[in-house]
């Protein structure tokens, strides 16, 4: 039987979000879980609140914390965050050990989930990042090019998204990775149409993707475009958006997926590069030096936790 899954993952985009990361205090674990046990209720009624904002939410928790918050056994694919060196980006696990992503199309709204479930956590844990983010322009980054481009779409979506083939009581979860990209967008702004253009592997203003023989070995489309053995792209969800003020902008990137491999594949092949050393030349104008991976359970999951 098909689980339901958190409406946070697979929902279309939304203009507004809200990544929360946080630490569970040690010895208040047992007060976490029945807090966490009613956050479906919670997130349903300010959904029913505001009925036209399009809330949604996803909860998720690291390798760090799984078992010694949910006392449940970690699904067997959740790890770490790779850690991996290149020679224009090195990456490393940032320890967080929760995630929550919340998202609507109205930031008051957004901002009022995140209290309410902040609220019913207070003293159980500690906050130790959170972004908020928004939609630029007609879905880009601030680097000018629309991102998420390739994204699956339709019932597509659920197939990318959600684990179906795990343990029985993991299916319908997600495995989501976290990642915050600081621009230097002075950088990115000194160089011409055609060299940011190639760099990504598409044009800037039509949105038109470059065909196969005319990319770049580091164009950013050519080092995510992969396949898999039997030649099927391999796929995630993202759910990435920009973030900015006066003195930092760039985007969080966020995807989802049935399982954590293709997206460590593609970080890979962004960051090590290929057998001949290509590496993802966007990587020259953007910098992030950590990343953290999740498993957002299905919703099933957070009843259970009260009786832990």
């Amino acid at each position: 039987m098909t689980q339901v899954h958190q409406t946070g993952i697979t929902a279309e985009a939304s203009s507004d979000a809200s990544f929360i990361a946080l630490n569970a205090v040690v010895g208040q674990e047992k007060n976490l879980r029945e807090a966490l046990a009613s956050f479906p209720k919670l997130i349903e009624a300010i959904q029913s609140q505001f009925p036209d904002a399009e809330l949604h939410a996803a909860i998720g928790f690291s390798i760090h914390s799984f078992e010694r918050i949910t006392q449940c056994k970690a699904p067997k694919q959740l790890t770490q965050f790779p850690s991996l060196s290149g020679p224009l980006l090195s990456v490393k696990d940032q320890a967080f050990d929760m995630m929550w992503h919340i998202r609507s199309s109205r930031h008051d709204v957004t901002h009022q989930l995140a209290m309410q479930l902040y609220k019913a956590v207070s003293g159980y844990v500690t906050l130790e990042q959170q972004v908020n983010c928004f939609k630029y322009l007609d879905n880009r980054d601030f680097t000018g090019f629309v991102d998420g481009t390739e994204n699956p779409q339709g019932d597509d979506r659920d197939v990318v998204a959600l684990v179906s083939d795990d343990e029985p009581q993991y299916q319908g979860g997600s495995y989501f990775n976290y990642m915050k990209f600081v621009h230097d967008l002075s950088k990115w702004e000194q160089q011409d149409l055609k060299v940011q253009e190639d760099t990504y592997g598409r044009t800037k203003y039509d949105n038109e993707e470059y065909a196969g023989a005319d990319k770049s070995p580091h164009a950013h489309t050519k080092r995510t475009s992969l396949k898999d053995e039997n030649g099927k792209s391999l796929e995630l969800l993202r759910q990435s958006m920009p973030f900015g003020d006066l003195s930092e902008q760039g985007l969080i990137f966020a995807s989802y997926s049935k399982t954590p491999d293709i997206f460590n594949l593609m970080l890979k092949s962004m960051v090590e590069g290929d057998e001949e050393g290509n590496v993802d030349h966007l990587m020259q104008y953007t910098s992030a030096s950590y990343g953290s991976v999740f498993y957002m359970p299905p919703i099933s999951f957070f009843d259970q936790l009260k009786n832990k």
